[in-house]
């Protein structure tokens, strides 16, 4: 799970989303949880990532699995 806010980065910019498209996307009103999880600084809450992975369209496992790589490989 440590790798979940680089995931949530690569798919964001792959959409070539702001942040604040992505929280309006998400139904947040702020985007500031979502920067805080890009950096490491939170973790997100189960909710959140089934949000995410509804939203993209990805497995829970995809987003929260470290060895499972959101690009194709590994």
């Amino acid at each position: 799970m440590q790798k979940f806010g680089e995931k949530l980065r690569t798919l964001r910019t792959s959409k070539q989303m702001t942040l604040k498209e992505l929280a309006c996307a998400l139904g947040l009103t702020a985007h500031g949880y979502i920067s805080e999880i890009e950096a490491g600084k939170k973790k997100p809450t189960a909710d959140f990532v089934l949000k995410v992975a509804r939203y993209f369209d990805i497995t829970t496992d995809e987003l929260l699995k470290d060895e499972i790589d959101i690009n194709g490989g590994g």
